[in-house]
């Protein structure tokens, strides 16, 4: 169970939300366009998306006149590059990833905060003795992929200790990365909150945590399209952010029903009682951090200022070479009610 502030959050967003997500589908079936939108994810369909997965039973982008086509990654990286080839219409990505490409010249905006709280961390074993980026210097590390949003957080943390890559040995392990830390063949592991739950609950065992957030609380995924896209398809773009939003509100109201229906859509979906957790973690960072007293603020929306430090602090820590202006590769205009 959440602590009391956070459960205050996902209520007041589902509330403000929700009632347009749960409303009857033929209420809701005028759309203004129709038309294909190809999504390339980061991960295989897998439990955290189930708001995206449930579109044959929930039909929230369908809805909006939008055929969803969810295309599958190894990355944030690999998601960019999916929208770069022409594959895919928009990318479900990383800031870091993001970052990466715009420094390399891309021309791309961010649509949609995904995640506006930092979910990054990394593992060790009690054993190693790993309490500190320092003491990573000559460890192996394992990530999901080198186009991952592991990969780039992990790099932000070494660059906390004065550490690169170099410093470090990185292996590639896939998404379910904890069984090769605990073969012993790799020293740490870099992982996500719900990666991290799953590890605990499959035996995980007693284990070292730190933390990407307790040095930037940077977004952890972003909709972001080229340039191109952006100037083609804004109302088809428009219409696919209201359907997500809606589908977000919807999994943020009814984690009861999207863990059921993750056991049937997502290939890692067999134990509802995890699934249920992993809805739960994901809700939890769809929903911007509040200060106190302010109100919650809606789905989707950035945070300019937090991005900013963020693409300053990449580029400080030599992970990006030039200057990045975030508000002009971000455009909050296609958003529900903008």
């Amino acid at each position: 169970m959440f602590p009391s502030p956070i459960r205050r959050q996902l209520l007041a967003a589902a509330a403000s939300l929700a009632a347009a997500s749960l409303a009857p589908f033929a209420a809701r079936a005028q759309a203004a366009v129709t038309g294909k939108v190809t999504l390339a994810g980061w991960s295989k369909p897998i439990s955290e998306i189930t708001n995206l997965l449930v579109e044959p039973d929930k039909g929230f982008f369908k809805a909006q006149g939008v055929e969803l086509v969810y295309l599958p990654g190894a990355g944030g990286g690999d998601a960019i590059r999916n929208i770069l080839s022409g594959q895919a219409d928009v990318a479900f990505t990383d800031p870091g990833s993001f970052f990466m490409a715009l420094d390399k010249g891309e021309k791309l905006r961010a649509i949609y905060d995904i995640y506006p709280q930092n979910v990054f961390n990394v593992v060790s074993l009690k054993s190693a003795n790993i309490t500190r980026p320092a003491d990573l210097k000559g460890k192996r590390i394992g990530v999901y992929s080198l186009a991952s949003g592991t990969r780039q957080n992990l790099l932000v943390m070494l660059h906390q200790a004065g550490l690169t890559e170099a410093d470090v040995e990185i292996v590639v392990t896939g998404v379910l990365n904890f069984a090769p830390l605990l073969q012993g063949q790799v020293d740490a592991t870099a992982a996500t909150d719900t990666g991290l739950l799953v590890g605990q609950r499959r035996g995980l065992g007693e284990v070292n945590v730190m933390q990407v957030r307790d040095h930037i609380n940077v977004s952890s995924d972003l909709f972001v399209v080229r340039e191109a896209v952006h100037q083609q398809k804004q109302p088809l773009l428009r219409a696919f952010l209201k359907a997500y939003r809606d589908s977000a509100a919807w999994m943020i109201a009814e984690p009861e029903e999207a863990a059921t229906l993750a056991g049937k859509r997502a290939i890692d979906g067999t134990d509802r009682a995890i699934n249920l957790e992993v809805i739960r973690l994901r809700n939890a960072a769809s929903i911007a951090p509040a200060a106190p007293g302010a109100a919650t603020r809606p789905l989707g929306t950035f945070d300019l200022d937090l991005l900013q430090k963020a693409a300053d602090a990449y580029r400080e820590l030599g992970l990006i070479q030039n200057p990045i202006d975030v508000a002009a590769a971000v455009d909050a205009s296609l958003l529900p009610g903008s």
